[in-house]
C-alpha cells in the first residue's frame, strides 16, 4: 500500500473516506498503515462516509481508527458526513431525466423522477485527491458497496441518496444482491464522472476471519475486490429453507442496517416461506427515518407502485428500505391486498404493537431455541448480514 500511495499523493490535500461502524472491517489495524503512506500529503482529512446513518462524532471515529490521544501529521481533520445541511454539499451537476432512464434501462419507472441533481460534501471538492478505505461486500441496493458508492451515497446530497436507493428497489433485491454491473452501479459511476478530483480506491477484501487482501487503484481495484467478495461471501446451498432464523451482528443497531439480515438470507427463503431477524436487543427502528418508517409500514414494492399518489411525498430512500425489508411480492389493488413472496418475523426488544405499526409479524424473542430450530431443520444464520446465501439453480 506505501508504495502504490507515497508518491501520488505528495504535496496533496487528501481527503479519506471510511465506513462507520456497521461494515466489519479492521479500520484500527488498517488505517494507521494508510496514514503512514500518505506521510507526504501537504494534509490528510478523514470523513466518515454515513449517507444518512447517524453521526459518530471524532472521539468514537478517532477511536475506530486506532488512534492515540494527540498529533498525527499529516492528519488534520476528523468530521462527520452531514447529508441534511445544505451548506455542507457542493453541487457538481445533473443527470438528465433522459441519461437516467438510459442508465435505468428496462428497470425505469415515472416514479424517479426527472433530472437529478447531483450534490456531494463540500469537502470533496476542496481536496485535491480522494482516499477511500473501505470493504468490499454483496450490497442490497448496489451489487457490491465500496468504490465510488462512499461517494455516492455515502457523502452525497438527499437526491442522490433518494433515486440510487429507489432504484435499487425497482431492480430488486433478488436481481441485485452480487451482481456486480447494477442499474444503481451505472448510477453511481455517471454520478462519480461529473467529479474532476481524482479518486484512489484502497479496497479491503475480508472474510469472516479479517482482512484477506487489499486492492489499490481505480475501477480495477474495485472490481478485484468485488471478485473476491463473491468468492469469500457467498455461500451455495442445495435448496431453500421453509423456515430461516437470520441472528444480525451486534454492529448493527437499528432496523435500518439490521435489515441486512434478511438482504442476504432471502434469497435462501422458499416461496410461502419464513425468515425470522433474530435481534433480542435490537430496540430501535432507525434514529434518522424512525419516524417515517413508522408512518409508512413495511410493504413490498407492488404496494407502492399500485398507490403511487398516496406514496410519490414519501422519501424514496424510506420506501425502498421498506420493499427491500419486506422482500418480494405482489398487491391486488382490487382487493386492497398484499401478498409477500416470504413472511419477515422481527424477534427483537420492538413490541407486539411496534410489528403491526410496522407490518411485520412479531416473534417472541424468547421462544426461540437456536439449536432446536436447527435440529428442525431450520436454516440459521448466526452473525448474519455481509454473508450472501444463495440457492444452486
Amino acid at each position: 500500500m506505501t508504495g502504490a500511495l507515497e508518491d501520488l499523493v505528495a504535496g496533496e490535500r487528501v481527503l479519506v473516506l471510511v465506513p462507520d461502524r456497521t461494515r466489519d472491517v479492521d479500520l484500527a489495524h488498517l488505517f494507521p498503515g494508510l496514514l503512514a503512506a500518505l506521510g507526504r500529503a501537504a494534509r490528510v482529512d478523514v470523513m466518515v462516509a454515513l449517507g444518512t446513518h447517524p453521526p459518530m462524532g471524532q472521539d468514537d471515529v478517532a477511536d475506530m481508527l486506532g488512534l492515540a490521544a494527540g498529533p498525527h501529521p499529516p492528519l488534520v481533520g476528523i468530521e462527520d458526513h452531514d447529508w441534511r445541511s445544505p451548506g455542507a454539499l457542493a453541487r457538481l451537476g445533473v443527470v438528465s431525466a433522459g441519461r437516467l432512464r438510459e442508465v435505468a434501462g428496462p428497470t425505469w419507472h415515472p416514479s424517479l423522477g426527472g433530472d437529478l441533481v447531483i450534490r456531494v460534501n463540500r469537502r470533496v471538492v476542496e481536496a485535491d485527491r480522494v482516499v477511500v478505505l473501505g470493504p468490499v461486500l454483496p450490497h442490497e441496493v448496489a451489487g457490491y458497496s465500496g468504490g465510488a458508492k462512499y461517494l455516492f451515497p455515502g457523502v452525497s446530497g438527499p437526491e442522490m441518496i433518494d433515486v440510487m436507493h429507489w432504484l435499487g428497489a425497482l431492480s430488486g433485491v433478488l436481481a441485485t444482491i452480487g451482481v456486480a454491473r447494477t442499474p444503481v452501479r451505472a448510477l453511481i459511476e455517471e454520478a462519480a464522472a461529473l467529479l474532476e478530483v481524482p479518486v484512489t480506491l484502497v479496497g479491503v477484501a475480508t472474510d469472516e476471519g479479517g482482512t484477506v487482501g487489499l486492492h489499490v487503484g481505480g475501477e480495477g481495484a474495485w472490481a478485484a475486490c468485488a471478485e473476491q467478495a463473491a468468492e469469500h461471501h457467498t455461500r451455495w446451498l442445495d435448496r431453500p429453507y421453509d423456515l430461516v432464523i437470520s441472528n444480525p451482528m451486534p454492529i448493527y443497531g437499528e432496523l435500518w442496517t439490521a435489515g441486512k439480515a434478511m438482504y442476504k438470507l432471502e434469497p435462501a427463503v422458499a416461496d410461502g416461506g419464513r425468515l425470522v431477524i433474530y435481534a433480542p436487543a435490537l430496540d430501535q427502528v432507525s434514529r434518522t427515518h424512525g419516524e417515517d418508517i413508522f408512518r409508512v409500514g413495511y410493504h413490498p414494492l407492488a404496494y407502492f407502485l399500485a398507490q403511487w399518489d398516496r406514496f410519490s411525498h414519501e422519501p424514496l430512500a424510506v420506501m425502498a428500505h421498506s420493499s427491500h425489508v419486506k422482500g418480494a411480492g405482489t398487491y391486488d389493488a382490487s382487493t386492497a391486498t398484499e401478498v409477500p413472496r416470504i413472511d419477515v418475523a422481527l424477534a427483537s426488544a420492538l413490541s407486539p404493537e411496534d410489528c403491526r405499526r410496522l407490518n411485520l409479524s412479531y416473534v417472541d424473542p424468547r421462544s426461540v431455541d437456536l439449536e432446536q430450530a436447527r435440529r428442525d431443520g431450520a436454516l440459521v444464520v448466526e452473525r448474519s448480514g455481509e454473508v450472501l446465501y444463495r440457492v444452486r439453480n
